[in-house]
């Protein structure tokens, strides 16, 4: 009976070091084809809106372009002495010579059965902070936890005056379709 406990307890220990493990994972920015620093951006007074203009009348806030990358960097002189901006730049000035679009890796990824868009979140006043956390002093972008009750959560605080938006924002289909 001792080896079954122990075994037990062995497999146990694996299975919630197993469970640590793949959480922390989903907690871990995305390694992406260019370091993008948002400190730096922010800094400049960037909006998030102009990188990720997408948010303001669609579904999905969608990636910066190539393009937008390019407008800003190839009028800006960028005397920066740091050997690490100096090295992400370069990579940026490859995508831009070879006009190859940059793969950014979405870092903030719904399950497929929810519908999320964010106009209406936008359309309420809040601010991409709200849900993303302080992007402006994150030099890279870290997933926050969004689920459902974190959702519900907000719906219920925001709108536990006005029953009709109350109800609308907590029915189940308007997430879930």
């Amino acid at each position: 009976m001792p080896l079954v406990r122990i075994g037990l307890g062995l497999a146990g220990l694996v299975l919630l070091g197993g469970a640590v493990f793949g959480i922390r994972q989903t907690q871990l920015p995305p390694p992406q084809p260019i370091q993008f620093s948002h400190t730096k951006h922010v800094g400049l007074g960037i909006p998030c809106l102009f990188c990720h203009s997408g948010a303001l009348k669609g579904d999905t806030a969608g990636l910066p372009t190539l393009s937008l990358c390019a407008a800003c960097h190839q009028q800006i002189a960028n005397p920066s002495t740091d050997a690490q901006t100096r090295l992400q730049l370069s990579i940026l000035a490859s995508y831009i010579k070879n006009n190859r679009p940059i793969t950014w890796v979405p870092v903030a990824i719904l399950p497929d059965f929810v519908f999320f868009s964010h106009s209406p979140h936008i359309a309420a006043g809040l601010n991409c902070e709200n849900c993303h956390g302080e992007v402006g002093q994150m030099t890279l972008a870290v997933p926050q936890e969004m689920n459902m009750g974190w959702c519900l959560d907000c719906h219920r605080t925001r709108y536990k005056n006005n029953p009709v938006m109350l109800a609308r924002l907590t029915d189940c289909l308007t997430c879930h379709k």
